[in-house]
C-alpha cells in the first residue's frame, strides 16, 4: 500500500446506491462522495441499480451477479484498490493470480453477526482493512467470531449536513414516531415492544398517539398487533412513507422511539437528532452508543414493558424536558454526525490503515 492513498485508482462495490434503499446504501454513497472529494479517482459499482444515479462513473449492473463479477475482474486490470461496501458483495473481488488487489470492507452489524458463511469470512480475512460502523458492531463481530485487527471504526452520519429547515417544535398531539424498514422474519426493531407498551402510555397520557412508519415484508404482522391493541385507536400503522412526506412526520412528533436488538449503528437515530427530537433506545446495542442517557434521550430494556412505557409516560408528559432533550440531541449531530464529519473519520481511517 502507498502512504497516499489518493493518488490510487478506486473501485467501489455497492450492493446498492439509489436514495431510500436503507443505510447501506447511503453508506455507499458517502463512502463514494467522501473519496471524490479526497481527490482519489473513483469509479462505482452498483450491484442491485437499474439506473445511474447523481454520483459520477457509476455503473449499474440490474442484479445481474455474473456482468457484477465480470466488472469487478475487468476493473482489477485498471483500479489499484478496491472498497465494497458490505461482505455480500466483496464475495466477487477478483482472486485469480495476476488480477489480485488489495481491498476493504465495510461492516454494519446484522448481516456479520448473525452468520458467517465460509465465503463470507474468506472475504473478511483476506481484506486489507475493514471499516466498521461502530465500536458496538466490530467488538460483537470479534466476541461471536474472530479478532480483527485491521479494523478501523468509522461512524456514520445523516448525509445532509445542514439542519432541516423547521425543527421539532413539541406542540400538537403527544406523538411518539418509530420509523424502519420491517422485515417479516427478523422483528427486532421493537416495534412489538412499542405496541406492548402502548396501552401503559394512553393510561396516563390519554391523548398520545404511536405513528409507524416503514414498509417491508413484516407490515401485515405490525399491523395485525397494532389491531388487537386496547389501544388500538391511538396506533396508526402507515406503511411506506416517500421522502418528501417525511419531514411532516419529523415535525409532528415528540419522541423517536425504536428500540431495537440489532443495530449496528442506527442511522435513524442521528436523523431523529437532525431534527431536534430525544430518542429512545435499547441498551443492547449500538443505540447505548449514540444516546447519551439523561441528555439525548433513554436507553431501556425492550424486554422490559414498564421501563419502557415509562420513558415514554416522562416524555409526552414533560414538553420542556423533551425540548431540552432534543436540544442536545441537536447539539450532538451537529458536533459528530453530518456528512462532512463522515468524510473526515473516513479519511482519518484511511490515512492511518493505508500507511501500514
Amino acid at each position: 500500500m502507498t502512504d497516499d492513498w489518493r493518488t490510487q485508482r478506486w473501485q467501489i462495490g455497492a450492493t446498492v446506491l439509489e436514495a431510500g434503499r436503507g443505510g447501506i446504501a447511503l453508506v455507499a454513497r458517502m463512502t463514494a462522495r467522501a473519496l471524490i472529494e479526497a481527490g482519489a479517482r473513483t469509479d462505482i459499482f452498483a450491484l442491485a441499480d437499474v439506473a445511474p444515479t447523481d454520483i459520477s462513473r457509476k455503473r449499474a449492473f440490474a442484479g445481474s451477479k455474473a456482468r457484477y463479477a465480470a466488472a469487478c475482474h475487468a476493473a482489477a486490470l485498471t483500479h489499484d484498490f478496491f472498497l465494497y461496501d458490505a461482505v455480500g458483495p466483496a464475495r466477487a473481488h477478483p482472486r485469480l493470480p495476476g488480477l489480485r488487489r488489495p481491498y476493504g470492507v465495510w461492516i454494519h452489524g446484522v448481516e456479520v453477526w448473525n452468520s458467517l458463511s465460509p465465503d463470507r469470512t474468506r472475504a473478511l480475512r483476506g481484506a486489507e482493512f475493514v471499516l466498521s460502523n461502530s465500536q458496538f458492531t466490530l467488538d460483537r463481530f470479534q466476541g461471536l467470531h474472530f479478532e480483527l485487527p485491521n479494523a478501523c471504526v468509522c461512524q456514520l452520519a445523516t448525509e445532509e449536513d445542514a439542519p432541516p429547515s423547521i425543527l421539532a417544535d413539541f406542540n400538537g398531539v403527544p406523538t411518539v414516531l418509530i420509523l424502519s424498514r420491517i422485515d417479516g422474519g427478523e422483528m427486532y426493531k421493537g416495534h412489538g415492544e412499542l405496541i406492548a407498551a402502548w396501552p401503559d402510555v394512553v393510561s396516563r397520557v390519554s391523548k398520545a398517539r404511536l405513528v409507524i412508519a416503514g414498509g417491508g415484508s413484516g407490515l401485515d404482522e405490525v399491523r395485525r398487533l397494532a389491531s388487537q391493541s386496547a389501544a388500538s385507536g391511538s396506533i396508526d400503522v402507515l406503511g411506506f412513507v416517500p421522502n418528501k412526506k417525511l419531514e411532516e412526520l419529523w415535525r409532528a412528533a415528540h419522541v423517536f422511539a425504536m428500540p431495537s436488538l440489532g443495530e449496528g449503528f442506527g442511522l435513524v437515530y442521528v436523523e431523529a437528532m437532525r431534527h431536534g427530537l430525544p430518542i429512545v433506545t435499547s441498551n443492547k446495542d449500538a443505540g447505548q452508543e449514540l444516546n447519551t442517557e439523561g441528555e439525548t434521550g433513554f436507553c431501556v430494556e425492550p424486554s422490559e414493558r414498564e421501563d419502557l412505557a415509562g420513558r415514554l409516560i416522562t416524555l409526552l408528559s414533560d414538553r420542556e424536558l423533551c425540548a431540552r432533550m432534543g436540544r442536545a440531541g441537536f447539539a450532538q449531530w451537529q458536533q459528530q454526525y453530518r456528512a462532512s464529519q463522515f468524510a473526515h473519520r473516513l479519511t482519518e481511517c484511511l490515512d492511518k490503515l493505508c500507511a501500514v
